[in-house]
């Protein structure tokens, strides 16, 4: 369970018997607190400037400061009101002990599934008659919580899921934070390009900085291989609308396909286009829980990584971007499944130092159809705290 110390503000202390009242500055001389939770300081009194230190070194020059620390031991802070009226300078110390219950370094909570169309959506996870968003919701977190490794769809374009951990993912300088599992191989006829089945996630995060446990704080894209090409585009929408029921069925000339009109979009660019039924899948591709007969997806496009190799629309590659994304490289690549929240950037792509991650989000970052393939999609499986070692099992005696 997420959860943060939060100070009480300060309060001036006027007793019964009219005395000269006294100003709290709202902070204690000593915390404890676990590693990996966030201590959120709120001061009471104001001033022109204010620097928060820990051991020394000056950490922000904001008004409220959360601290957060992967490691434990005893860390001494201080707060320096810069007011020319009148200055404050305020030492205490904060005791970061090892949690009680220890952490898992996996997927807890799953908070917010909301899939575009595809071919594996109502199957991936299952819908079944009378589920709604809480229980889709619900299947979702079972199948990618803890060890499960049940593969869920976040189907076309924009299609996400929003997950998180136990505790804060910790930013730590120079490593990888994170890592994500997909279902991504490598064909064999073409080693050296690095194709196969790539379908890449983007990925955001976000810090809880209200501590509400909620991700409704700024959400920050981490930066992969392509955020800065050319090719990409920032800005990005795309509407989805339900199947016409009057629409005229027609199939392809392979026949893989026997409804290549079967879900119509438009994006911001101009641009119409169709997720079409296959003959493999014959569920409903528009998420069946969903009330609406739009749904819309904002964020970054991707180039398309798809091609055709023979042709004839009988044998599609979907190549590799060289790093950063999810369900992007096999996931015997650990490296290349793994995520430095370091890369944070903000809507206008200035970096963003963020202490850690609360939440985070992954949407499928292409918008491409590959005939009888069908929509390049993002799947996902599992994430895991890369500092948060692996627990052990006990051998059998």
């Amino acid at each position: 369970m997420r959860y943060c110390f939060m100070l009480l503000a300060a309060a001036v202390l006027s007793g019964c018997t009219r005395d000269i009242p006294m100003v709290n500055l709202g902070i204690d001389d000593t915390y404890f607190i676990a590693r990996m939770q966030k201590l959120a300081l709120h001061p009471a009194l104001t001033g022109e400037g204010y620097e928060w230190y820990v051991d020394d070194l000056l950490v922000s020059r904001d008004r409220d400061y959360i601290f957060l620390a992967r490691e434990e031991g005893l860390y001494r802070l201080r707060l320096e009101i810069v007011d020319t009226e009148t200055p404050y300078d305020f030492s205490f110390s904060v005791s970061v002990l090892h949690e009680e219950i220890e952490y898992s370094r996996y997927i807890s909570k799953v908070y917010e599934y909301r899939p575009a169309p595809g071919q594996f959506i109502n199957e991936m996870p299952r819908y079944e008659e009378g589920d709604t968003y809480e229980t889709m919701l619900q299947k979702a977190e079972e199948s990618i919580s803890g060890t499960n490794d049940v593969m869920i769809s976040l189907g076309g374009y924009g299609g996400y899921v929003t997950f998180g951990f136990d505790h804060t993912v910790v930013n730590v300088k120079g490593e990888k934070d994170f890592r994500i599992w997909g279902n991504c191989f490598y064909e064999l006829t073409q080693p050296d390009r690095k194709g196969g089945s790539a379908e890449p996630g983007i990925v955001m995060v976000s810090y809880d900085t209200n501590c509400n446990g909620l991700p409704d704080d700024e959400w920050y894209e981490l930066a992969g291989s392509e955020y800065y090409s050319p090719a990409t585009r920032h800005g990005y929408s795309i509407t989805y609308r339900r199947p016409d029921p009057e629409r005229v069925i027609e199939t392809d000339d392979l026949n893989s396909l026997d409804d290549i009109h079967y879900i119509g979009w438009s994006d911001n660019t101009g641009r119409e286009g169709y997720i079409a039924k296959n003959i493999f899948h014959n569920q409903d591709y528009f998420p069946k829980w969903i009330d609406s007969d739009e749904i819309t997806f904002s964020g970054s496009l991707l180039a398309d990584n798809g091609e055709d190799i023979s042709g004839t629309g009988r044998y599609y590659v979907l190549y590799s971007l060289p790093w950063g994304y999810v369900d992007n490289h096999p996931n015997d690549y650990a490296d290349l499944n793994s995520f430095d929240i370091s890369l944070a950037v903000d809507a206008a792509g200035q970096p963003v130092d963020l202490p850690g991650a609360d939440f985070i989000r992954v949407y499928t970052g292409v918008n491409q159809y590959c005939g009888w393939l069908g929509e390049t999609s993002t799947e996902l499986c599992r994430a895991a705290d890369l500092h948060i070692e692996e627990a052990s099992i006990p051998q059998p005696l």
